[in-house]
């Protein structure tokens, strides 16, 4: 690594570290003031401004006629969101999961990914399919920004919450927290994508696996940074729903619009249908079961988490080396879903003999 490459690392580290606190204290702060709930803002502000990265990346690699790159780092982003960001945040932490993520986010999560499997198991992704996940996209972001500024009104026995006070000079400097952190955050990861790409590209690795890996870990350092610095600063709501709405957002908006934007449409390579995409369907229907259960993602669930990204960069690197080689989407389902399911339900039912009536217990 030249000393430019090491510049590059260690500056765009640094501004993803300052992005993400700033990030989180504007949007924390924006939220209360605009009668907002914090998992609200998680799920929009702070998912697609931490996701925009992303949207550029996959974008200009469609335009320019890099279809692997465009792919797999929305993919990829995907995996390493729900595996190694929700793994570290609750390592941290353990994070509460609200039930409206159970009921509707994580359901919609998972039926993106199940569209963009169907939609594109004739090997390619063009136009119509972009405008498809685009309407998609639209019509989530309008229910979520409803739901969100809807009051429920006190629960029976609880006094009515007092209205946030408006203050013009404060909603403002939370407005500047948030943009200016969305800025360091989309030139942090520029930077560190740049010198990590450079360095892999020495090596010889293809544009499909260096999109799934270091392109999709930079793009997603945003996230990262946003949702272990919320998990830190007690911000469960923005850490979870960080992760579940860019991961909706990278599927929806990002690979739509490069479908969509693309002269040609993005063509799937076999590699990514009979592999990749299946984990990311996987991924995500493996997020149903420890969030239900207790409502709260344990350390111990993190450490999981954690096992399976590295169980999958093993299976990516042995089926990038044997291109013939690609694990059935039965093969993918029995070595990702089937045991986190099983050791889910064990837990929980550890957690009900320990606390009758109250599976997981209460959050601290």
């Amino acid at each position: 690594m030249n000393l430019s490459q090491a510049f590059l690392f260690g500056a765009g580290l640094g501004a993803l570290v300052l992005g993400a606190e700033l990030l989180v204290r504007g949007a924390a702060r924006l939220s209360a003031a605009a009668g907002i709930s914090p998992l609200v803002i998680g799920l929009t502000v702070v998912a697609f401004g931490t996701s925009a990265p992303e949207l550029a990346v996959s974008v200009h690699s469609a335009v320019t006629g890099k279809p692997d790159i465009s792919l797999g780092n929305a993919v990829g982003s995907n995996i390493f969101n729900v595996l190694l960001i929700l793994g570290v945040s609750a390592i941290i932490k353990p994070l509460e999961v609200k039930s409206r993520l159970i009921i509707f986010d994580v359901p919609v999560m998972i039926g993106s990914a199940l569209l963009f499997l169907v939609i594109t198991l004739n090997g390619w992704s063009g136009r119509p399919e972009g405008v498809i996940l685009l309407l998609g996209f639209c019509a989530y972001t309008a229910y979520t920004v409803r739901a969100g500024t809807r009051d429920p009104g006190p629960t029976p026995g609880e006094a009515p919450a007092a209205l946030p006070e408006r203050n013009p000079p404060r909603f403002a400097a939370s407005g500047f927290f948030t943009i200016a952190g969305l800025l360091f955050l989309v030139l942090g990861s520029r930077w560190l994508v740049e010198g990590a790409a450079s360095i892999a590209r020495l090596i010889g690795i293809s544009e499909l696996v260096i999109a799934l890996t270091i392109v999709a870990a930079g793009t997603s350092l945003p996230e990262a940074a946003t949702s272990i610095v919320a998990a830190i600063r007690g911000e469960r709501d923005i850490a979870v729903g960080n992760v579940i709405g860019s991961n909706i957002f990278n599927v929806l908006a990002v690979l739509g619009t490069a479908s969509a934007a693309s002269p040609g449409g993005i063509p799937i390579s076999p590699a990514a249908l009979h592999f990749d995409i299946p984990v990311m369907l996987v991924v995500s229907l493996a997020c149903l079961p420890i969030f239900f259960t207790g409502h709260v993602i344990s350390r111990w669930e993190g450490i999981l988490f954690l096992g399976y990204y590295a169980a999958y960069l093993v299976c990516l690197i042995l089926t990038s080396s044997r291109p013939a080689a690609h694990p059935s989407p039965g093969g993918i389902l029995l070595l990702f879903v089937l045991p986190l399911i099983a050791i889910t339900l064990l837990a929980w039912l550890t957690r009900f003999r320990e606390k009758p009536g109250i599976p997981g217990g209460k959050v601290s």
